[in-house]
């Protein structure tokens, strides 16, 4: 019977984190969609020149000169290719080491997937931040998953 549920909870772990992973992913990229946008021409920053004259403080408004222009943003979101099958290997083997009491082994994980992925990451901080997202979140799937089942099997 146990290894009924540890068989089963590696499956939630692996199968369960991809939707959970693809929703979180969907809303980060809307709360970032629904930012207010900036316009690069002026700096927030330095709207208000405060300077002391006679002992008063005059309140200047000052515009600054352009910023730089920007490259281009990519037509489509930057997606790193072997996503899918990297984060349901990634979830895998975190259920595994959280069952067999190896918490260790998840650093070898984190270290192997970001040393794969530091050129591409290095190139576009688009792909990086969904990285972060998607490594934080199909982690915790994982983790969560496998602990639930060893809570299980301690319980029995």
């Amino acid at each position: 019977m146990e290894v009924l549920w540890i068989v089963l909870g590696l499956a939630v772990a692996a199968f369960g984190g991809w939707p959970v992973t693809a929703a979180v992913l969907r809303v980060a990229r809307a709360v970032e969609a629904a930012r207010p946008g900036r316009d690069p021409r002026y700096d927030p920053a330095a709207d208000q020149v405060h300077e002391l004259a006679g002992g008063v403080a005059q309140e200047q408004h000052q515009v600054l000169p352009p910023l730089p222009a920007r490259p281009p943003a990519p037509a489509a979101p930057v997606i790193l290719r072997g996503g899918l099958v990297i984060g349901f290997l990634e979830r895998l083997a975190v259920a595994t080491a959280v069952l067999a009491d190896e918490p260790v082994a998840i650093a070898y994980v984190v270290a192997i997937k970001g040393l794969g992925r530091y050129a591409e990451l290095k190139e576009t901080p688009a792909a990086a931040e969904r990285f972060i997202i998607g490594t934080l979140t199909s982690m915790l799937w994982a983790v969560g998953a496998a602990a639930a089942v060893r809570a299980a099997l301690l319980q029995g």
